[in-house]
């Protein structure tokens, strides 16, 4: 089935085209969900719950060419994710400005490169869970930090202090990495 006709029948009730999104984005959408929650069994509850989500709204969804229903799966994967960090207030953010660094050394693209891809994605997910929310939204989702301090009622500068952190800290692990195996 076609993506097109595959939201067509989940906007018409369509079991059978309920299960196909299912299998056909389930892998995709706990890989967008692990890269906030940090754990797979946080990430898959909040897989299913997102699932649930979109199976009621897609009353809501328009097609806007191939990729589309993708992209608007995703981001309710995202709000789901960003709810549940609200509503069990997880999201401690330190305003400690003072502490954040005002530079560090990005490794180089050719040497991140030389990193096997899980152990990347293993960094991300053992950052703490504001870093890794603003790190998510900011570079991979492609959000402001104004954009960002609305998602998750933080202001501006917390969110730019975050993702300074994260950076700091992915890049130190980078660096180790690339010391011990190059």
């Amino acid at each position: 089935m076609e993506e097109r006709e595959l939201a067509e029948g989940c906007k018409q009730g369509d079991r059978l085209a309920y299960k196909e999104l299912y299998e056909r984005y389930a892998g995709r959408m706990l890989g967008v969900c692990l890269r906030y929650a940090g754990n797979r069994e946080t990430a898959e509850d909040l897989m299913h719950d997102g699932f649930l989500k979109i199976f009621a709204s897609f009353d809501k969804f328009s097609w806007r060419g191939e990729g589309s229903l993708r992209a608007w799966m995703e981001r309710i994967m995202v709000n789901v994710v960003l709810q549940h960090f609200r509503r069990n207030d997880v999201m401690n953010y330190a305003d400690d400005l003072d502490n954040t660094p005002k530079a560090y050394e990005e490794p180089d693209a050719s040497d991140i490169d030389l990193i096997p891809q899980e152990e990347l994605m293993k960094y991300i997910s053992e950052l703490p869970v504001g870093y890794r929310t603003v790190f998510n939204l900011y570079v991979v989702e492609g959000k402001s930090h104004k954009e960002i301090a609305s998602l998750l009622g933080i202001n501006e500068k917390s969110s730019a202090s975050q993702l300074t952190r994260a950076k700091a800290s992915l890049a130190t692990k980078v660096r180790e990495w690339i010391r011990k195996n190059a």
